[in-house]
């Protein structure tokens, strides 16, 4: 098991950190009501979850105590925002390149996932040539000597590809590996790996391009509608008749 050990409220935090990082960057640090806001998602989360600021504030609040999220005051001073730790053995106690991050980051956000996934899935973070190099550098979270942070699952029937899953916590339930793919792309993808055929893989794939696409662009909203200010309302009775 790795070092790091997080319950799934810290997994989801953490995820969203390091995904706003690079998807959000002028909304990054994040404030506590964005951190609510990515962990809700609809899109790119697996399972979808329904987290109060409260649950967030306390998942951010012990990431800090573990040394993988610190706490960075606003120009204001009155809004607190935070930031991930896993870039710099300076700050935290783990580093981790920006390819690893963004592997464990879609591994945090969506569960276990197979190598074609985790490229697919990590286009908007990191840009991996092949499935060689993201089996490389799997197989280099899962022997480094400060982990192993990832692990192969045993291969489902029915499936091509090995899973992996990451190992800051415990392991994920059964009915994981059962349910449905979360989202549309998945499908895509899911269903690439069982037809036959150059042609039909290769359009399945770009349409899994294009949700991700989509996804990114539903990302980008979001951030703006969060960093948008709130409209100041004038009170229509100030100036009432006598």
């Amino acid at each position: 098991m790795s070092s790091i050990e997080l319950d799934a409220h810290e997994a989801r935090v953490l995820g969203v950190l390091l995904e706003k990082e690079v998807t959000t960057p002028d909304v990054y640090p994040l404030s506590l009501n964005a951190a609510t806001s990515g962990c809700n998602q609809k899109s790119a989360r697996d399972p979808v979850m329904t987290l109060s600021e409260a649950q967030v504030r306390h998942a951010m609040e012990s990431l800090v105590t573990k040394t993988l999220a610190r706490e960075q005051g606003s120009a204001g001073g009155r809004t607190r925002r935070f930031s991930h730790r896993m870039d710099s053995r300076l700050f935290g106690t783990l580093e981790f390149s920006r390819a690893e991050r963004a592997v464990l980051c879609v591994l945090l956000l969506r569960g276990p996932q197979t190598p074609g996934e985790i490229r697919t899935r990590t286009s908007r973070l990191v840009n991996f040539q092949g499935l060689d190099e993201v089996e490389a550098l799997l197989s280099g979270l899962a022997a480094r000597d400060d982990g192993p942070h990832v692990a192969a699952l045993p291969r489902e029937p029915g499936r091509r590809e090995v899973r992996y899953r990451h190992l800051f916590g415990p392991e994920t339930p059964a009915r994981e590996s059962t349910s449905p793919p979360a989202s549309a792309q998945a499908a895509a993808l899911d269903v690439a790996q069982t037809v036959d055929g150059d042609a039909a893989g290769h359009t399945l794939q770009s349409l899994a391009r294009r949700l991700a696409a989509a996804e990114a662009r539903i990302d980008a909203l979001e951030a703006a509608l969060e960093a948008a200010p709130t409209p100041a309302f004038e009170d229509e009775d100030h100036g009432g008749a006598n």
